[in-house]
């Protein structure tokens, strides 16, 4: 893309290095340590599955019996593999025994040979069947294309009933959806287990289960091969669980994630380590899966005002790649988030809404870049609001944006109705085919409003990221440099569940990716 605000490539490159030095201090400390949804998450990518009586899953309680013992520090791979192997159990006997009260402990010592042996045949086939997932994805592409245009124009879901999400997934393929998010239960990023099975009683949305993953893939591929092109999936990869529900969704053939650095740590008061630590693992998984993540910087605008905080959600953009890149995410995996979200009574706001959003096109050419729309000040007005989203419409197809969650008419009173997502379609695709080739006509004034708005952007960007790194991103966060929200570093929920790795620490599903990545 040629630039039009003609952004200094020296700033550029001085914040992405301000990006690195925040990242590289919490890198450090994520090598130094696990936490009890990683090793979850490991259980599960080596097979370890089911439920005990109470519905605690098999994992839990393996984890939860090495962590009460101190032992977690290990990992959980070799004690759950040294398991298997002394029982001569089939792994759904050895997961049935867990499940009825087996504590892994109990397992005598086991020659390592023969633990990594099994674990590196367990981690393989689960390495062989997300790379056949990535493959039929591929092949599916190449059979029937992607979204029939671009940006993808991206709708929800969220009925708490996978049965009847499916009705409007289906209805949304049908009428031009190219990706589906099926929104979660509402504070299921606070559970630290994953629910079990297919679930019918979500409130605000459905629990994310990996039956509820299979049930909707398998729709997705139906509607999208009678429709004629591949149907994205989408779900949320955050909260307490991240790491598991990626291992999930690579298993299913999830096609995008929901999954930011600092989301569940600054509205969901998660604790900040717990985050960083789990995140990482979870972007891991997420490229081995050669899923899209979508990061939630669009979060900052409903606290903080988006005139004067645009800035902040620049330099989330750049910490936010950093942390990706470390993870291992190619970057046209790295979906980078912002959104439309102006007071709409600002007058000249519709020019600084174009300056912030091509300002991200242009600093992140190779990202898909996910915009959402307007919601803070959307109310029960859904003519007005049905104007907001034209405009949102126009400045996404204007700026070459790349994943589009569409604006709903009754986005401030509940939850949209089927119709709702079919004007929302309409809408998205007249505004879009009329401007057609509109970038490509037009200039942007060297002085004028929108490149002085992205220059100034860029600039106190620079400034609040050499802030953060003076101070380092955990005090920043505790002294509210983020969204005006602060944060306790030894507070919020799940620091508990945080282990400094022993010198004898083994994660086998660890050693797969990063050989994959040539580390």
């Amino acid at each position: 893309m040629r630039s039009k605000l003609r952004l200094p490539a020296g700033k550029i490159a001085e914040a992405r290095e301000l990006a690195g030095a925040i990242a590289s201090p919490v890198h450090s400390y994520i090598e130094a340590h696990t936490t009890v949804t990683v090793e979850r998450a490991t259980l599960r990518a080596l097979g370890a599955d089911g439920v005990d009586s109470l519905g605690v899953p098999v994992p839990n309680l393996a984890v939860a019996s090495l962590a009460a013992s101190g032992e977690l520090g290990g990992g959980a791979a070799g004690r759950y593999v040294s398991a298997l192997l002394t029982r001569d159990l089939a792994q759904d006997e050895l997961d049935q025994a867990i499940a009825g009260g087996l504590d892994i402990l109990d397992a005598p010592e086991v020659d390592p040979a023969a633990v990594e042996a099994k674990a590196r045949e367990l981690v393989e086939e689960f390495g062989r069947r997300v790379a056949g997932n990535v493959a039929q994805r591929n092949a599916r592409l190449a059979e029937f294309g992607e979204s029939e245009r671009s940006p993808i124009l991206y709708v929800i879901v969220a009925t708490g009933n996978i049965y009847e999400d499916v009705k409007q997934a289906v209805a949304a393929a049908e009428q031009g959806a190219g990706a589906v998010a099926v929104i979660r239960s509402t504070a299921q990023s606070l559970l630290d287990y994953v629910p079990h099975g297919a679930t019918t009683e979500g409130f605000g949305g459905t629990y994310a289960t990996q039956e509820n993953f299979r049930i909707m893939r398998e729709a997705l591929d139906a509607a999208g091969e009678n429709a004629g092109r591949y149907v994205r999936l989408v779900n949320y990869c955050s909260g307490l669980c991240m790491p598991e529900i990626a291992v999930m969704g690579a298993l299913e053939r999830l096609d995008m994630m929901l999954n930011d650095s600092m989301y569940g740590v600054l509205f969901r008061d998660i604790n900040m380590y717990r985050t960083f630590v789990d995140q990482h693992f979870s972007r891991m998984i997420n490229a081995l899966g050669d899923i899209v993540i979508n990061t939630g910087e669009d979060n900052y605008l409903t606290t903080s005002d988006a005139y004067e905080k645009a800035y902040t959600v620049l330099a989330s953009q750049f910490i936010n790649e950093r942390f990706a890149m470390d993870a291992g995410l190619a970057p046209r995996l790295i979906g980078l988030g912002h959104a439309f979200e102006m007071d709409p009574e600002m007058k000249g706001g519709f020019l600084l809404e174009l300056a912030q959003a091509q300002m991200a096109r242009e600093i992140f050419p190779d990202c898909p870049l996910k915009y959402m729309p307007p919601t803070r000040f959307v109310t029960g007005d859904i003519f007005k609001a049905y104007t907001m989203n034209a405009m949102f419409n126009f400045a996404s197809m204007a700026t070459g944006q790349s994943i589009h969650l569409l604006g709903m008419l009754t986005e401030g009173i509940h939850t949209p109705f089927m119709q709702d997502r079919y004007l929302a379609l309409e809408s998205a695709r007249y505004v879009m085919d009329n401007i057609e080739g509109f970038y490509e006509e037009i200039e942007f004034r060297e002085d004028g409003v929108m490149a002085r708005r992205a220059a100034q952007v860029l600039d106190q960007a620079i400034d609040f990221m050499r802030t953060v790194a003076a101070e380092g991103l955990f005090d920043a966060i505790e002294n509210g440099r983020f969204a005006e929200v602060s944060r306790s570093k030894e507070g919020g929920k799940g620091y508990e569940g945080v282990v400094e790795k022993a010198p004898d620490y083994w994660n086998p599903v660890q050693d797969l990716i990063e050989r994959g990545l040539g580390r």
